[in-house]
């Protein structure tokens, strides 16, 4: 997938859910965005924001998450002390249960097998052609008196 396939699929994806229905309504991101806002703010008069703590497990996640919080106008934020894996938003849970969420799962997995299809060429054509996992083998060797474990940091 190149850049531009990229781009067009995390389009069609914020269509989704912002209930487009023919193609052309598709196309419209800039529609997209605009129905899914007027959406947030119909449930915010029936659902209240509450706020919600969400823990993401790696950067790219969370640089995903805070970038779709603040397309919708919603303010990420964290505790002083919070891991740099929570965001924090006030926000309706509908809205969360039925489009923030489901939205940025898709979006999500979308970018990581761009980033995985990158990465894995990028690896073949500069380190080594192989980038599969790692053989498996049966059993974890014991360890013998005098042994030294693996440093810190390599692994370990």
């Amino acid at each position: 997938m190149d850049e531009a396939k990229l781009r067009e699929k995390l389009s069609l994806i914020e269509a989704l859910f912002a209930g487009a229905t023919t193609p052309g309504e598709r196309v419209a991101a800039g529609e997209a965005r605009r129905r899914i806002q007027l959406r947030l703010q119909s449930i915010e008069r029936l659902d209240p924001p509450i706020e919600d703590r969400f823990t993401l497990a790696d950067t790219w996640s969370r640089k995903v998450f805070v970038a779709l919080l603040r397309r919708y106008d919603l303010r990420p934020y964290r505790y002083s002390r919070q891991r740099r894996t929570t965001v924090m938003v006030k926000v309706p849970k509908a809205f969360v249960d039925e489009t923030l969420w489901p939205e940025f799962e898709q979006i999500s997995t979308t970018m990581r097998a761009y980033l995985d299809e990158v990465t894995d060429r990028i690896i073949a054509d500069v380190i080594h052609g192989d980038s599969s996992e790692a053989a498996e083998v049966a059993e974890t060797p014991k360890l013998t008196t005098g042994s030294v474990p693996p440093t810190e940091g390599r692994g370990s």
